[in-house]
Parts: C-alpha cells; sequence; structure tokens
C-alpha cells in the first residue's frame, strides 16, 4: 500500500526531512491502519523511526534495534572502513568492540570479513538484548568496557574498536529531541569534555591487544587531536581520519610494543 499524501505532508510538517521514504518504511510497517495511526503519531511526537520499525540500516546491513538503544549513525561507518583497513590478512584475527550498543560496528565487520574471532561488549542491557541478536550471541558480553570481556582475550587483540559516548555533559540538552529523549543518556554522555570513557578505552587498550595491535575509536573533530595526544601518552601510534561527506571522525592508535 501506498503512503498518503496527507500522511506524508504530516511527517514533512513535523520536520522529517525524508518523510516520503518514512511515510513509505511506516506504512510498510503497520498491521493496520489503526497501527499506522499511531506509528505516525508516535514518529511526529519525536520518537526514532528506527525505534518504531524495529531496525536500523547500517554499512548495507538491517540490524534489529529496540526503544531506548542507541541508534547507529551512518558516520560510523568511517569506523568500520578504518577497522577493516587495519586487519591482518591471516584468517581469524581477534576483534574487539567496546560500547558495541546493538552490535553495528561488529556485525558490519562480520559482513566484511567472516573469519572473524570477533567479540563485543556493552553495559546498557537492552541493547546487550540487540546486539545478541545482531551477533552471535555467545560472542556478546554485558558488562562496563573490558571488565565485560573473558580473561582469554587478554594481550591478543588485533583490532579493539570503540563507539563511546563523546558528547559533552552540557552539550546534550542541545541534542535532538530524537536522541536526548529516546535514547540512554550512558549512550551519549562523555562527562564534561566528552571524553571520560575514551581516555579509559585508551587508558587500558595495551594489556587487551596484541603487540602491533590497533585501537580505533570515534570522536569529533574537536575532540580528535586531544585524544591523539592520550593515545601517545599510552604508547600509542596515533593518526586521524575524517570522512567530510558522513562528517565521522576516527583516531587510530597503533601499538608501539613489540613481542
Amino acid at each position: 500500500m501506498s503512503p498518503s499524501s496527507d500522511l506524508v505532508a504530516g511527517l514533512r510538517s513535523a520536520g522529517c526531512v525524508f518523510a516520503e521514504d518514512e511515510a513509505r518504511l511506516l506504512t510498510e510497517a503497520a498491521a493496520d491502519g489503526h497501527d499506522l495511526d499511531d506509528l505516525v503519531m508516535r514518529r511526529i511526537g519525536g520518537e526514532p523511526l528506527e525505534h518504531l520499525l524495529g531496525w536500523v540500516e547500517f554499512c548495507g546491513l538491517r540490524l534489529a534495534v529496540e526503544p531506548g538503544v542507541f541508534v547507529p549513525r551512518s558516520r560510523t561507518a568511517l569506523l568500520v572502513a578504518e577497522a577493516l583497513d587495519a586487519l591482518p590478512a591471516t584468517p581469524g584475527p581477534l576483534v574487539v568492540d567496546l560500547c558495541c550498543g546493538c552490535g553495528a560496528i561488529g556485525a558490519a565487520l562480520l559482513a566484511a570479513r567472516p573469519d572473524l574471532d570477533l567479540h563485543a561488549a556493552e553495559l546498557d542491557p537492552a541493547a546487550v538484548r540487540c546486539a545478541k541478536r545482531n551477533l552471535p550471541p555467545e560472542r556478546v558480553h554485558g558488562g562496563d568496557l573490558y571488565a565485560a570481556l573473558p580473561q582469554a582475550l587478554r594481550g591478543r587483540v588485533s583490532v579493539l574498536t570503540a563507539n563511546a559516548p563523546y558528547v559533552p555533559t552540557d552539550a546534550v540538552a542541545d541534542m535532538p529531541p530524537e536522541a536526548r529523549d529516546h535514547e540512554p543518556r550512558t549512550a551519549l554522555d562523555g562527562g564534561g569534555d566528552g571524553l571520560d570513557v575514551l581516555r579509559r578505552v585508551i587508558a587500558g587498550a595495551q594489556e587487551w591487544m596484541a603487540p602491533g595491535g590497533t585501537l580505533l575509536v570515534e570522536s569529533s573533530t574537536r575532540q580528535a587531536p586531544v585524544l591523539a595526544s592520550a593515545m601517545t601518552a599510552a604508547g600509542l601510534a596515533p593518526r586521524i581520519s575524517h570522512d567530510d561527506e558522513t562528517g565521522g571522525t576516527v583516531v587510530r592508535g597503533v601499538s608501539r610494543r613489540r613481542s
């Protein structure tokens, strides 16, 4: 069933930039007319489209996401590309994704490299549930950063990724309502300058990475030089990458430790 012009107009007036696409997706997702009315009203009220649909498209994949869970952003595709570039060509490299959310980064990496030995960690229970739907469930670990990981992974990780929260506390209130009101604060708020969690990731990375391993984190362009300095202090050789098209910024740190 094609969406009505009134539906499209209502979404557009509510500020939905891609009103035609959203109207089509909501119409396809609705069980009946009453269900469609409810979905449209919730969307107009500010709920993320992905929460209403129950899935998000990321790097060409359709991934499960539920209300209250952080929605992966398109800019994070740069982190995936950088991770694939950093992976050794040898089969079965160990990859760990911290702050994995619904498991989007890990799912995209596995789609490109099915041979990976991939593990993911996440603190939020709702996100852990989603990640276990999008990744091999036995490879998803609930807990705080490195504390969630099996000890057998220590010192063996080839590539370590983290899309940790990096919004400064005072800036959370200025975020779009879709994020501010419907995603967990723990997935957004990175502390005073936004880098509290990322500093912890960097500080613990060497202990878990293999010699010559790579750490990759997402940040804003303004924060990237600060993180690069933190990586240098932690014994990593940093490099900053940016994608003008998506707005993604990634800081890569390669371990200087050798076996």
